[in-house]
C-alpha cells in the first residue's frame, strides 16, 4: 500500500523522497525492521494473550531431558510469524504482482490450516489435531493453485532469445530490447515468454525443461506439461511443508533454519529479478520477480524476530501455525524463482528430518514382519530427538544444526556459478 501510495505523491506532486519506494532494496531493508519491530512489540503481548487463555503445550513424555520444563508454554506462536511477514508486506510489496499475490495466498492458506490444527489440538483437547487428510488436501489444493499459475498465469515468464524461444516453441508474451554486455553501444533482441524451463544445480547449462518429459507427445508436448509439473508442485509443497513441521522439535530448530534459508532466498530473488546480476551468473532473469526480495525480506525478519522468543529456552512454540506455514513459504518461493532442484541442498535439515522419520518407521515394520519383533535404526525420530537420546544438550544439537544449515546455504549459492 505504502509503495503505490508514495509511487503517486512522486508521480503527481514530486514529494522528496517519496521516489525510493521504487528501489527494492530500500523496501527490503525497511520490511526486515518492520517485521522485527512487529515480533518484538507484539510478541509479548501476543503470548500473554495466549497464556491467558492458558494455550499451553501438553508434552507427551519421552523420556527426553528436560522435556517436563515446555510442559504448559504457550504454542500457535505462529501467529506472531504471519504478522511479522503479512503486514509490512502489504505494507511495502507491489500488491498488482502475481508472485506477491501468491506468496501472500500461500501465506494464509497453511496460516489457516495450522491454526485449524492447533485450535483442536488445544482447545478441543485432541491431540492428534485436524486430520492428516484434511492437511494433505489443503496441501494439494494449494500445489495446484501454485502450478497452474506458473504454468498459465501470463506474468509469469522468464527472458530468452528469439531464437530459443522459437525452437522450444514457447509462447511469446513481449518483445524487448537491452544492451549487448559483449558489444559496447548494441542493441539485442530478447523476448519475455512463457516456458517450462527451469534451473538444475552443477550441471553443465544450469537448465531444464519439463517439456522434455512429455516430448514423446510431439506438438502436443506443451499442453502436456501440467502432467509432470503440477504433481511435482504437489510433492515439493507437501514435503517440504511437513519437513519444516517435524523439524520443530527443539526450541529455536525450525525458526533459526528457515532465517537461514531466508536469507538465501534473499540473494537468489534479487540475482533472480536483476538483470545485470542474472546475465553475469548466466542465470534466468526472471520478469516481476523483484518483488519477491521484498517478501522474502519480510520471511527473514519474521523468523529473527520470533527467534527472539522461541530460542532455549523457548517462551512461545510456534505450533503448526508457524511450522507448516514457513515450509510452504520455502517450497513456493523455490518453485517462483525457478529453483525447486536446489531445494534438497538448500532445506537439507528438513530432508533429514523426514527421511529420518520415514526410514524409522519402514524399518520397524520390516523387522516386525521379519523376526516378530520390530527393531529401530534411530533411538528415537525425528533425528533431533536421536542426539537427544544419547545425551546431547537441546541447545547444542541445535547450534550444530544450525552451522549445517549455513553450509548447505553456502553451497545453494555456490551453485549459482558451479557448473
Amino acid at each position: 500500500m505504502l509503495y503505490h501510495l508514495f509511487e503517486y505523491l512522486d508521480r503527481e506532486f514530486d514529494l522528496p523522497g517519496a521516489g525510493l519506494f521504487r528501489f527494492i532494496s530500500f523496501r527490503a531493508g525497511v520490511a526486515i525492521m518492520i517485521s522485527l519491530i512487529i515480533s518484538l512489540l507484539l510478541g509479548n503481548r501476543i503470548i500473554r494473550s495466549l497464556k491467558r487463555l492458558q494455550i499451553g503445550e501438553t508434552v507427551r513424555d519421552l523420556g527426553l531431558e528436560g522435556q517436563k520444563q515446555k510442559e504448559g508454554t504457550p504454542t500457535m506462536g505462529g501467529l506472531i510469524i504471519l504478522l511479522a511477514i503479512l503486514v509490512p508486506c502489504l505494507l511495502l510489496a507491489r500488491l498488482d504482482n502475481v508472485y506477491i499475490i501468491l506468496m501472500v495466498l500461500t501465506t494464509v492458506w497453511m496460516g489457516v490450516i495450522g491454526f485449524i490444527d492447533d485450535y483442536i489440538k488445544v482447545f478441543k483437547k485432541n491431540k492428534q489435531g485436524l486430520k492428516a487428510k484434511f492437511k494433505l488436501f489443503g496441501q494439494i489444493v494449494l500445489g495446484v493453485i501454485v502450478g497452474l499459475t506458473m504454468l498459465f498465469h501470463q506474468d509469469v515468464v522468464i527472458r530468452l532469445t528469439p531464437e530459443e524461444a522459437a525452437a522450444n516453441g514457447y509462447q511469446v508474451m513481449r518483445h524487448v530490447q537491452i544492451h549487448d554486455q559483449t558489444v559496447a553501444g548494441e542493441w539485442k533482441d530478447m523476448v519475455y515468454c512463457k516456458s517450462s524451463l527451469t534451473n538444475v544445480p552443477f550441471f553443465k547449462g544450469n537448465q531444464l525443461d519439463y517439456q522434455s518429459f512429455v516430448g514423446f507427445m510431439g506438438d502436443n508436448a506443451q499442453n502436456w506439461i501440467w502432467l509432470i509439473f503440477i504433481p511435482l508442485t504437489i510433492i515439493i509443497v507437501t514435503a517440504v511443508s511437513n519437513g519444516s513441521n517435524l523439524t520443530d522439535g527443539l526450541d529455536g530448530l525450525a525458526t533459526g533454519t528457515s532465517a537461514i534459508i531466508g536469507l538465501v532466498l534473499v540473494i537468489l530473488s534479487y540475482v533472480s529479478g536483476n538483470v545485470l546480476l542474472a546475465d553475469y551468473l548466466n542465470i534466468f532473469f526472471i520478469p516481476y520477480s523483484g518483488e519477491l526480495v521484498v517478501f522474502s525480506a519480510c520471511f527473514l525478519g519474521a523468523c529473527i524476530g520470533f527467534l527472539w522468543y522461541n530460542s532455549f529456552p523457548a517462551k512461545v512454540f510456534m505450533g503448526d501455525t508457524g511450522s507448516l506455514t514457513i515450509g510452504a513459504i520455502i517450497a513456493v518461493m523455490a518453485i517462483a524463482l525457478r529453483k525447486e532442484l536446489l531445494l534438497p541442498v538448500l532445506c537439507g535439515i528438513f530432508l533429514i528430518e523426514i527421511l529420518s522419520v520415514m526410514i524409522q518407521v519402514y524399518y520397524f515394520k520390516y523387522t516386525k514382519r521379519k523376526y516378530g519383533e520390530g527393531r529401530r535404526i534411530f533411538r528415537m525420530s525425528p533425528l533431533h530427538h536421536h542426539f537427544q537420546k544419547v545425551g546431547m544438550h537441546e541447545a547444542k544439537i541445535v547450534t550444530r544444526f544450525w552451522i549445517v544449515g549455513v553450509m548447505l546455504a553456502v553451497v545453494t549459492l555456490i551453485t549459482l556459478k558451479v557448473r
